[in-house]
């Protein structure tokens, strides 16, 4: 794939004036803890978007974005808001008092879960909480483990932070998700551990800690004072055995860190609100943080997000992840066509994780050179493994069934006959 030409930043681009006259001076230049690497999928997207501008039909199955976009009444909300001519100021920092206690009957609905609002961080995607929480929770040179593939911008966001990620070799004998034994020996080779980031559903694998398994993470993390910080983004997104929403860190400890969105289930990525369930240690710390970091998160999307929890919205939201469900069955049922093995069991999410084949790998050496002729020469686009998996991600690849069942028969097909004459 060509790569994409730099966005100028006045800031730090020698290519401006500024940046021009500053090159040359030293003690100028970007900061080590900015040094990570760009999330890939984003650049990708960037592609598909040029691509298509060119006229070119893609099919991008890259992104966890679903298609059905947010429920009716969210929407309508939005529109009634906009043409009411109202201002729309700043918000509490944490959010208005209509949507933290809306999310935290949430809870009581989804959980049984009790949940005081005034515990309820309301931020700008999760990606606000992780860094309002990161801040809270942990000092630079903090160990922060997480299993080994997983989210990308966990270990950029800890990273930048000045905390030490401690990669759990999490692979197919335990599922891809953390277990004590794994965290034991991380802390007998890398010292004691600060936190443990917990991801379940998975992101790329899709894979559940069952209800046992999360009991006991959360009890291995109190006993040794080890901060859990439980990423349930993509609970209500669940398939087969796990017919439930998925299990709640709280459930076993309210000194964990609960972060979700209505990014996933609620089909919502671009409004960009998110939470967090607030630890009551850490509640001050988030809130004064918050205050200083976004100000608020996005007014509107907050007075439409409280129509997310109606009837009609959970719905809506339930037929959507049905179709998620047809799309993975689609993709599960072409598997030996696709010829990818090493599969990942997708348990809930919308993602389908594997290794593209021997003879893939053996024509295009990595799963980087893969995608990018995939996408180039049948305008397919996946993501690479190597935004998730340090060590192995030039092995796998991630598709993204969120775009529907449309648009992923309509995907196989052409890899089908890209693989055939490759």
């Amino acid at each position: 794939m060509p790569d994409l030409p730099a966005y100028p930043d006045s800031h730090c681009s020698p290519t401006s004036a500024a940046g021009a006259a500053s090159a040359g001076r030293p003690g100028l230049a970007p900061s080590s803890r900015s040094q990570v690497p760009a999330f890939q999928v984003m650049t990708i997207l960037g592609r598909v978007a040029e691509l298509r501008a060119a006229g070119a039909d893609v099919v991008s199955l890259c992104a966890g974005e679903p298609g059905g976009g947010a429920p009716a009444g969210v929407s309508a909300r939005a529109v009634e808001l906009h043409a009411s001519g109202r201002a729309l100021n700043y918000t509490p920092s944490l959010g208005i008092e209509e949507l933290r206690t809306a999310i935290a009957g949430h809870y009581q609905r989804w959980y049984g879960i009790e949940v005081d609002p005034a515990r309820v961080a309301v931020t700008t995607g999760s990606s606000g909480a992780f860094m309002a929480g990161f801040l809270a929770a942990f000092n630079p040179g903090d160990r922060v483990a997480m299993a080994r593939p997983g989210y990308a911008a966990y270990r950029n966001i800890l990273a930048a932070l000045g905390c030490q990620v401690v990669e759990l070799d999490a692979g197919p004998a335990v599922r891809f998700q953390p277990t004590p034994a794994l965290l034991e020996e991380a802390e007998s080779v890398h010292g004691p551990l600060a936190g443990l980031i917990l991801a379940s559903p998975n992101n790329p694998t899709g894979t559940m800690a069952t209800r046992a398994e999360v009991a006991v993470l959360a009890a291995w993390c109190r006993e040794r004072g080890v901060r859990l910080v439980s990423d349930e983004i993509y609970h209500g997104i669940t398939y087969g055995s796990f017919d439930g929403v998925g299990v709640c860190a709280w459930e076993y400890s309210t000194e964990a860190m609960v972060i979700s969105s209505f990014s996933k289930y609620w089909g919502m990525p671009g409004w960009r609100i998110g939470w967090m369930l607030m630890p009551e240690d850490l509640a001050p710390a988030i809130g004064g943080l918050s205050g200083s970091v976004s100000l608020c998160p996005p007014a509107p999307a907050q007075y439409a997000a409280v129509e997310a929890f109606s009837q009609e919205s959970y719905a809506a939201c339930d037929a959507q992840v049905a179709g998620f469900a047809r799309a993975r069955a689609l993709v599960l049922k072409n598997q030996d066509r696709l010829g990818w093995t090493d599969a990942a069991p997708a348990d809930g999410a919308f993602y389908f994780w594997a290794k593209p084949g021997e003879a893939m790998l053996a024509r295009y050496g990595t799963s980087t050179a893969y995608c990018e002729a995939l996408l180039e020469r049948a305008h397919v686009a996946l993501t690479p493994g190597t935004d998730f998996d340090t060590a192995h991600g030039e092995d796998y690849v991630r598709l993204s069934f969120a775009a529907g069942y449309d648009a992923v028969a309509k995907a196989i097909e052409r890899i089908v006959a890209f693989q055939r004459d490759s």
